[in-house]
C-alpha cells in the first residue's frame, strides 16, 4: 500500500494528540497530588512517619449531693518504652533498676521485646514524685512517661455497690462506674514523635504532646451523712442478729432522689478482686427480689380506699382466720383480734382483714393498682443489674392467689420498687422514677454540663387517699405493730413486714426476711426509709416490728435532725405498752448552777435519773444530755464541773 504525505501527517497529528493527552493527564495528576490533594497526602505521610503513645485521660470523680468526692482518680506517672529507640538496653535497664527497683535482667527483657511499645510493669506503674523526677532527669532514649490514674476511696467501703469498681484499664465494671462510664472516661491524649520505618525516632524532630480530655465528674444524689447513718445501723443489726444479708435505702419522696443505699455484705473497693462476685457485682437494693410480706399491704389499702371499697371506720370481725377456697388463712395472733375497725386491721397487720379487701377489689382492680404502683417492671434507676420481681399472671390468679397477694405473699418485689411505692403515698399520690445521678459537672470549672430533673411516672392515687394512708400508717407506729419505730416528735409512719422464705418449694419455719418501711414526718414527709433483713437469728421470735422497725426509726430521726427538721408536738400519741416500752422522763435544766442545787433539782423531779460527775468543783458548767431531752427513767445525766461560780455563765 502506498503511503502518502497526507497519511504521514495524519499519523503524526494522532501521535502528537495522544502524547498531549497523556502529558495533560500526567500534569493533571501532578497538580492533583501537589495542590488539590496535598493535604490528604501530607496527612497520610504524617501518619506513616509519626508514632503515637497513648496518654490516658483522668477519670471523672463520683461526688455526693454536696459536690464532695466519694471516689476520685489520683494520677501518677507510668513508664512506657519504645524498644527500637532504646540505644543501649543494658545501660537503660541498669538506670531504671536503680530508680524503680526490680531486677536488671527483667527490665532488659522488657526493653528487648519485639514490640512497638512496652509497658514497664509492674514497678514502672504509678511512680512516686521522686521517681518521676529522677527518670525525667535522665532523658533516656525510648523511655517515655505517661499519666496513669488510680481510683481512690476517701470513705472506704461507703456505698461500695452503688459506686462500683473499675478494671485494670480504668474501665467501669459495676455500679455507677459502669452505667456512667462513657462520661467518666474522658478522651485519651498522646505523645507523638517522628520515626522511620523501623520505628526509630528521626534525629532533629520534636515530640508533640496532645493533652487528654479529662472525664466529667458525676454528682450523685447520695447524702454522705445519711448514707453513714444507714451503714451504722446495718452494722448494729449484723452484730446483734448475724443475718445473711441486709439492705437499706433512704429517699426523698418529693423528687425520687435516693439519699442512701447500703448493703451487707459489702467489700473494700480497692481490693474488690478478693471479694466474692455475688458481693461486689450485686446491689441487693435493686437486684434482690423476695416476698415482701405485710409492707405490701400498703398497696392493697390504698387501692381499696381509692375504689371506695372500705372506710377506715368500717368494722371487721377477726376470729383468727379467713377461709378461702377450702384453705384457712390464719392471723398471726392466735384466736384473732375479734371485732375491730379497719384502722385497727392496719395497726394490727391483720391478714384476714386484708384478704377481705382483696376480695372486695377483685383480681383485675387489685393487680391494676399493683402495676400502677410500679411493681412487676424495672424502675429504670441508673444502676446495672436491676430486677423486676415476679407477679402472678392475671389468668392464673384464682381466689387463693388473690387472697395471698392482698397481704404480700406469693409475689416477689425488689426493695427499690417498695421505696418508690411508699414515696407515692408520701408525696400525695405520684409515682416517681428513682434518681441516683443528679448532674454532670466539669472537673476544672465545676460548671454543670447536664442535669437530671425529677421525673413523674404517673399518678396512682389521689392526694386525699394518700393522706388517709399516711394517717393510718402513723397510727401503726404510734399504736400498732410498728411501735419500735416511734421516735418522740418526729411523727414516723410505717409498716412492718415478716415474710417466710420458701426453701425447696415449702415455706421455712426458721428462715424469714423481716422488714420495715417508713416515712417522716407523717404530715409532710421529707424522707422515706426501708430496711430488709434476711435470715436474722435473734434469741426470741422473729418479727419485723421487733428487729427492723427500730433501724428505720433510728435512721429517720437522726436524718431529720441532721436536716434541721424540728420535732413536732402534734401527731398521734403513742400507746404505752406495759412491760415493753420504757418510761421516758424529761431531763431538767441543771447547768449554770451549784452542784448542790443541781442534785436537789434531780431528786425533786421524781425522774429517778442518775447523776454522773465529770471533773471537779462545786459548780455545773454543762450537762449531757441537754435540758428538755427525753431519756429512759433511771438514765444517766453527766454534769461537767468547774471550781468557781465565776467561770460559768
Amino acid at each position: 500500500m502506498r503511503i502518502t504525505h497526507s497519511k504521514v501527517r495524519t499519523r503524526i497529528v494522532i501521535v502528537l494528540v495522544a502524547f498531549l493527552c497523556v502529558f495533560s493527564l500526567l500534569v493533571g495528576r501532578l497538580i492533583h497530588i501537589q495542590v488539590l490533594a496535598a493535604r490528604y497526602f501530607m496527612i497520610k505521610t504524617h501518619d506513616l512517619i509519626r508514632r503515637n503513645l497513648p496518654v490516658p485521660a483522668v477519670r471523672g470523680a463520683l461526688l455526693d449531693d454536696k459536690g464532695e468526692p466519694l471516689v476520685y482518680t489520683a494520677s501518677a506517672a507510668s513508664i512506657i518504652a519504645v524498644p527500637v529507640q532504646v540505644k543501649d538496653k543494658s545501660a537503660t535497664a541498669r538506670a531504671l533498676q536503680r530508680i524503680i527497683g526490680g531486677t536488671e535482667l527483667g527490665l532488659y527483657k522488657l526493653l528487648s521485646k519485639k514490640a512497638a511499645m512496652v509497658d514497664i510493669r509492674p514497678r514502672g506503674r504509678r511512680l512516686g514524685e521522686a521517681q518521676t523526677k529522677a527518670i525525667r532527669a535522665l532523658k533516656l532514649p525510648g523511655i517515655y512517661l505517661t499519666e496513669e490514674g488510680k481510683r481512690t476511696y476517701p470513705y472506704g467501703d461507703l456505698a461500695a455497690q452503688v459506686l462500683g469498681v473499675t478494671g485494670g484499664d480504668g474501665q467501669g465494671l459495676t455500679g455507677i462506674e459502669l452505667t456512667m462510664n462513657r462520661v467518666l472516661e474522658g478522651k485519651k491524649g498522646s505523645i507523638q514523635f517522628v520515626a522511620n520505618a523501623r520505628g526509630q525516632e528521626i534525629p532533629g524532630t520534636n515530640d508533640e504532646y496532645v493533652a487528654p480530655v479529662p472525664g466529667e465528674d458525676v454528682e450523685l444524689t447520695l447524702d454522705r451523712q445519711i448514707q453513714q447513718f444507714a451503714e451504722r445501723d446495718i452494722e448494729n443489726v449484723v452484730a446483734k442478729y448475724n443475718p445473711d444479708s441486709v439492705t437499706m435505702m433512704v429517699a426523698n419522696p418529693q423528687n425520687g432522689q435516693i439519699l442512701a443505699m447500703a448493703n451487707y455484705p459489702t467489700f473494700n473497693p480497692t481490693k474488690w478482686q478478693t471479694a466474692p462476685p455475688q458481693v461486689y457485682n450485686r446491689n441487693l437494693a435493686i437486684w434482690q427480689a423476695f416476698e415482701p410480706g405485710s409492707t405490701f399491704k400498703i398497696v392493697t389499702l390504698a387501692a381499696a380506699l381509692q375504689q371506695n371499697k372500705v372506710s377506715l371506720a368500717d368494722r371487721f370481725y377477726d376470729p383468727g382466720y379467713y377461709e378461702v377456697a377450702g384453705h384457712k388463712i390464719r392471723c398471726w395472733k392466735a384466736g384473732g383480734h375479734g371485732s375491730q375497725s379497719y384502722l385497727n386491721v392496719v395497726e394490727n397487720s391483720c391478714n384476714p382483714g386484708f384478704v377481705q379487701l382483696g376480695e372486695r377489689l377483685g383480681k383485675e382492680q387489685l393487680f391494676s393498682y399493683i402495676y400502677r404502683f410500679g411493681f412487676g417492671v424495672k424502675t429504670g434507676i441508673a444502676l446495672p443489674g436491676e430486677g423486676k420481681g415476679i407477679l402472678f399472671p392475671l389468668k392464673r390468679v384464682g381466689p387463693l392467689e388473690l387472697a395471698t397477694t392482698a397481704f404480700g405473699q406469693g409475689v416477689s418485689v425488689t426493695p427499690i420498687q417498695q421505696v418508690m411505692a411508699m414515696s407515692a403515698i408520701a408525696n400525695g399520690g405520684l409515682l416517681m422514677k428513682p434518681q441516683i445521678v443528679n448532674q454532670l459537672v466539669t472537673p476544672e470549672t465545676k460548671a454543670v454540663v447536664k442535669s437530671y430533673p425529677p421525673s413523674v411516672v404517673r399518678r396512682v392515687v389521689t392526694a386525699a387517699v394518700a393522706s388517709q394512708v399516711r394517717s393510718a400508717l402513723e397510727s401503726v407506729v404510734a399504736q400498732g405493730t410498728g411501735a419500735n419505730a416511734y421516735r418522740d416528735g418526729y411523727r414516723i409512719a410505717g409498716k412492718t413486714g415478716t415474710a417466710q422464705v420458701a426453701v425447696n418449694g415449702r415455706y421455712s419455719g426458721t428462715h424469714y426476711i423481716v422488714s420495715f418501711i417508713g416515712m417522716a414526718p407523717a404530715n409532710d414527709p421529707k424522707l422515706v426509709a426501708y430496711v430488709a433483713i434476711d435470715y436474722p437469728k435473734p434469741q426470741g421470735p422473729v418479727f419485723g416490728g421487733v428487729i427492723a422497725a427500730p433501724v428505720v426509726g433510728n435512721v429517720l430521726a437522726d436524718s431529720l435532725a441532721y436536716m434541721g427538721v424540728k420535732p413536732s408536738v402534734t401527731g398521734i400519741a403513742k400507746k404505752y405498752r406495759y412491760g415493753i416500752d420504757p418510761i421516758l422522763t424529761t431531763v431538767p435544766s441543771l447547768d449554770q448552777r451549784s452542784l448542790i442545787d443541781a442534785k436537789r433539782t434531780v431528786m425533786e423531779s421524781g425522774s429517778l435519773l442518775r447523776v454522773q460527775l465529770v471533773g471537779s468543783g462545786d459548780y455545773v458548767m454543762a450537762q449531757a444530755p441537754k435540758a428538755g431531752t427525753k431519756i429512759k427513767q433511771g438514765g444517766v445525766v453527766r454534769l461537767y464541773l468547774t471550781a468557781a461560780s465565776g467561770t460559768i455563765g
